[in-house]
């Protein structure tokens, strides 16, 4: 009886917190289905008056919002490939590897976790800025590409198992990359998706980066294209709404599609089974 009680407390308190978190989400859902004119109405109503979609079809009429979520989706897919690529093999060489000076390297790569990314602004604008970077989608991605949590998730997994995949496989010859890519990899699959995810995720949300570098309405990101529709629409809070669904959909769509995946990488890293 007892835990029953605690098992419907639980619950409740999920369905409200759930409540919370999904509100703002559905005024701007009711926002977006508004007429123009009922937005500004100094009379509240829950529910739209009058449901129409004139906002999507004048957003993606514009232009610009179908223009930013390419840029997105460009960025954030090659911030992702790029970064699984560097992470799994510096996790592999940090976890399976013995070479000199493997510590040092790892303990200065851990260093990141220190650094906030503000601290990294200035000189990273120069380096792109020297390097002709400015204003591409090499000068959004390339400072994206290390992550050391990533690189840290990797490596503990890859110590959690038995170096006898690895003496097996060298055995019969094959070279560190060949051992990764045939032993290691099919081994975590979960968890290479799990924050290939995350990593898209948050790539597609930045926008700090993508202020600082981009300096072209055709080079911009979601996120940084959104600041713009003020200039594009003036005050219109149902294209606004429509703007920033439109670009929160696709990463929505990410996670409810590979949301098991995800859960079982993060059970897998947590040593968990699911």
């Amino acid at each position: 009886m007892k835990a029953s009680i605690w098992t419907v407390a639980g619950c409740l308190c999920a369905i409200a917190l759930a409540a919370l978190w999904a509100f703002p989400l559905l005024w701007a859902l009711g926002t977006s289905l508004r007429p123009e004119l009922e937005t500004v109405s100094p009379h509240f109503h829950w529910l739209p008056q009058t449901w129409t979609l004139d906002a999507y079809r004048k957003t993606l009429a514009a232009g610009n919002v179908v223009r930013w979520l390419f840029n997105s989706f460009i960025v954030a897919l090659l911030v992702t490939v790029v970064t699984m690529a560097i992470s799994l093999t510096a996790a592999y060489a940090f976890s399976q590897l013995r070479f000199k000076g493997r510590a040092l390297v790892f303990g200065i790569a851990m260093l990141g976790f220190l650094l906030p990314f503000e601290a990294l602004l200035v000189p990273l604008f120069r380096t792109m800025h020297q390097l002709g970077l400015i204003n591409s989608y090499a000068g959004i991605v390339l400072p994206q590409v290390v992550s050391p949590v990533v690189i840290y998730v990797f490596k503990q997994f890859f110590d959690a198992i038995p170096a006898d995949f690895r003496e097996a496989a060298v055995m019969d010859g094959a070279g560190p990359l060949r051992v990764l890519w045939s032993v290691y990899l099919p081994i975590s699959g979960n968890i290479v998706w799990a924050m290939a995810i995350v990593t898209f995720i948050a790539a597609w949300n930045n926008f700090l980066w993508p202020f600082i570098i981009v300096t072209s309405n055709d080079m911009m990101t979601i996120p940084l294209g959104l600041t713009q529709t003020y200039d594009a629409f003036g005050v219109r809070y149902a294209q606004l709404m429509a703007a920033a669904l439109l670009g929160a959909l696709p990463v929505a769509l990410a996670y409810v599609l590979f949301q098991r995946r995800v859960t079982q990488g993060f059970l897998a890293a947590s040593g968990l089974k699911g």
